[in-house]
C-alpha cells in the first residue's frame, strides 16, 4: 500500500519504462488525469507509449507537441496533451479546451503540466528523472496521488508493479 501517497520507482531500460506505462495504462479508467513532467529526453513519450500499449492503442503514439492534444481509441478513450509550448501560461492551456477532456470520459495524460497542475483536484503526478552517468537508460519515477481516485489508482499501480 501507499501510505504517504508518493513512491518513487526505478527503471533500469526503455524498455522496462514502456512495460512500467503499460502497467499503468490497464489500469486506467475514464476519468483519470496522469500529470507527467521532466526535462526533455527523459522519457515522458517512451512512457507515453506503454500507458497507451496498456489500453490497447492500436498504432503510432508520438507526443503532440505541435498538435496539443492527440485522442487515441482502446480499451478506453486515452487524450494526450504537451503543453511543452504554452509554458506557464495557464489561461492559455484552459483556452484549448483541455478542460472538456477532463470532464469526460476519457483517460488524459498532460505533459508539461506545472501551468495547471494546481487546478487539478484529482491527478496522478509522475515526475521522471534521468540516473546520473553513466546509467544512460535509467530513470527514476517520482509519483504522487492527489485525490482518491488517484490514491486508488497509484496504489493499485504499485501492486502491480512490484508483486
Amino acid at each position: 500500500m501507499v501510505d504517504d501517497k508518493s513512491i518513487s520507482i526505478s527503471t533500469h531500460s526503455s524498455a522496462q519504462t514502456r512495460k512500467l506505462g503499460a502497467a499503468l495504462g490497464r489500469l486506467l479508467q475514464p476519468g483519470h488525469v496522469v500529470l507527467l513532467s521532466g526535462e526533455l529526453g527523459a522519457g515522458k513519450t517512451t512512457f507515453t507509449q506503454g500507458v497507451a500499449e496498456g489500453l490497447g492503442v492500436i498504432g503510432e503514439v508520438t507526443s503532440p507537441t505541435f498538435t496539443l492534444v492527440a485522442e487515441y481509441t482502446g480499451r478506453i478513450p486515452l487524450v494526450h496533451a504537451d503543453l511543452y509550448r504554452l509554458g506557464a501560461d495557464a489561461e492559455a492551456v484552459w483556452q484549448t479546451g483541455l478542460e472538456d477532456y477532463l470532464e469526460g470520459e476519457a483517460a488524459v495524460l498532460i505533459e508539461w503540466p506545472e501551468a495547471i497542475a494546481d487546478d487539478v483536484q484529482d491527478a496522478l503526478f509522475v515526475r521522471i528523472e534521468r540516473a546520473p552517468m553513466p546509467r544512460l537508460d535509467e530513470r527514476d519515477f517520482l509519483c504522487r496521488a492527489k485525490g482518491p481516485g488517484s490514491f486508488a489508482l497509484l496504489d493499485e499501480w504499485v501492486k502491480q508493479w512490484l508483486f
